[in-house]
C-alpha cells in the first residue's frame, strides 16, 4: 500500500503528481519464455530485430509492459505546465491537507486513469485492443471503427476508441466515472484523454498523452512522453487491495496511517 506523508510540491501539483506516479511493485513476477520471438545466441529477446506486426499489418502491441522510470523521467518535471481551474485546485488543497484519505488506494477502488501507470498486459485484435492491469481492472479500445460517444455510461477507466495513424495508435478515452471522491488529479465528466502509442523497437514503446478538460483545466495540458518495455519473459499475479489491506483513517479523519510501517507514517 502506497505511504502517504506531506508534501512540499504546491498543492495543484501534489495530487497531480500522485496521479501520474508510479504504482509501487505488489505483484509476483512470474518468468516464462513467450514462444515465437527472435532470440540472441544467448536466449535474450532481439532487440534488433524488425518491429513485430500483427497479421492485418499493424505494429504488434501485444505483450505484458511496465513503465521505464529511468527513461521516462520525474513526475514532478512531467507536470510542470499543468494549470488548474480555481476549483480543482482547491480541490487539490483539500486532498493534500486531508492526506489523501480519499484516495483509491487508501479505499481499494479502482486506480482510474491512473491506471496507466500500473503494470499491464496487451491483447490486440484488428478489431478491438485489450488492457489487462493486474489489479483485476481491463480496459477495452475499440478498433472496429466507431465514433467516439457523447455521452457513454461511466466508468473507472472510462470508454476507449481507437484508429492507426500509421504506425502510431491513437486512443481517445471519455466517461470517467467518480469526480469528486476518491480522484488524485481533480477532473470533470468533460476530460477526455488522448494517447499515442508508437513502438521504437521491438521491444521498447512510447506513449503520448494530452489531457482536455475544459471545467478542470485552463487549457489542453501534454504530458510528454513516457517509455514503456515489454517483458516477453514475465506475466503478473493478481493483486487484491482488500486482501491485506493495512491503511485507516486516523482520529482526525485523516489517512496516512500504515500498519505495517508506522514508523513512516505522518507526524
Amino acid at each position: 500500500m502506497p505511504i502517504f506523508r506531506r508534501s512540499k510540491i504546491p498543492a495543484a501539483l501534489a495530487c497531480a503528481v500522485l496521479w501520474l506516479a508510479p504504482v509501487p511493485a505488489r505483484a509476483q513476477w512470474i518468468h516464462y519464455k513467450t514462444p515465437g520471438i527472435p532470440r540472441t545466441a544467448d536466449g535474450k529477446p532481439n532487440l534488433a530485430a524488425p518491429t513485430p506486426h500483427a497479421a492485418d499489418g499493424k505494429p504488434d502491441l501485444t505483450g505484458l509492459w511496465r513503465e521505464d522510470q529511468s527513461a521516462t523521467g520525474p513526475a514532478e518535471k512531467a507536470i510542470a505546465g499543468l494549470k488548474a481551474q480555481p476549483w480543482a485546485e482547491a480541490l487539490s488543497k483539500k486532498r493534500v491537507e486531508d492526506l489523501g484519505k480519499e484516495d483509491m488506494g487508501v479505499l481499494c477502488q479502482p486506480a482510474g486513469p491512473r491506471a496507466g501507470s500500473l503494470p499491464r498486459k496487451i491483447v490486440q485484435t484488428p478489431g478491438l485492443l485489450v488492457i489487462l492491469n493486474d489489479d483485476l481492472t481491463y480496459r477495452q479500445v475499440y478498433m472496429d471503427g466507431r465514433a467516439l460517444e457523447d455521452d457513454p455510461n461511466p466508468s473507472w477507466l472510462g470508454y476507449s476508441v481507437g484508429h492507426w495513424e500509421g504506425d502510431t495508435l491513437v486512443a481517445e478515452t471519455v466517461g470517467f466515472a467518480e469526480v469528486s471522491r476518491g480522484l488524485n488529479f481533480p477532473y470533470s465528466d468533460q476530460m477526455k484523454i488522448v494517447e499515442r502509442f508508437h513502438l521504437t523497437d521491438p521491444d521498447t514503446m512510447t506513449i503520448e498523452t494530452t489531457i482536455v478538460d475544459p471545467k478542470a483545466l485552463t487549457m489542453p495540458y501534454s504530458m510528454g512522453s513516457r517509455t514503456l518495455k515489454r517483458h516477453r519473459n514475465w506475466t503478473i499475479a493478481e493483486y487484491v487491495c482488500e486482501e491485506n489491506n493495512r491503511n485507516f483513517v486516523d482520529g482526525q479523519g485523516k489517512a496516512g496511517i500504515n500498519l505495517a510501517h508506522p514508523e513512516a507514517s505522518p507526524k
